[in-house]
């Protein structure tokens, strides 16, 4: 089974790809797309559905995964993660793939084995969860995260 992980993000999403067969995994690809903060919201938007959309035709996952929404102190923060979560479900929508969201803690606890890790812990357990990966950055080891994370859950 294919799984493709998803951190959506305005500024940067991430995105990973991992093939789960039984209890084992393997990284297939992973990336980041990038938007440019001068750009207008609505090209900025259009660039991270048009991104993820040919991923998902590139790649045909089985499914996708999400880190569950959470708010942000800053309201604009929290705006603007939600609508970069929308366009990138939107591109899973269009596609015809499910999309199943697991909690920021949970992901950590999946892959590390806390859910207060933070970020470099993440990041070295990837390296040895997926040996030989070359990871594409912090947004991407989280979407890898989180296809981990879903694949232990089935």
């Amino acid at each position: 089974m294919l799984i493709l992980g998803l951190d959506p993000s305005l500024s940067c999403t991430g995105w990973g790809l991992i093939r789960a067969e039984g209890s084992r995994i393997s990284h297939v690809a992973n990336g980041q797309v990038k938007t440019d903060p001068k750009a207008p919201i609505t090209a900025r938007l259009t660039q991270l559905h048009t991104a993820i959309a040919e991923v998902i035709a590139a790649h045909a996952p089985d499914r996708a995964a999400a880190e569950e929404v959470f708010a942000n102190k800053n309201a604009q923060s929290t705006i603007k993660l939600a609508q970069a979560r929308g366009a990138v479900l939107a591109a899973c929508g269009s596609s015809g793939l499910e999309v199943r969201e697991h909690a920021a803690r949970l992901v950590k606890k999946a892959v590390v084995g806390t859910g207060g890790a933070d970020k470099a812990q993440v990041q070295a357990m990837l390296k040895v969860l997926l040996p030989g990966a070359k990871i594409a950055g912090a947004d991407a080891a989280d979407a890898l995260a989180v296809a981990i994370t879903d694949a232990n859950i089935g």
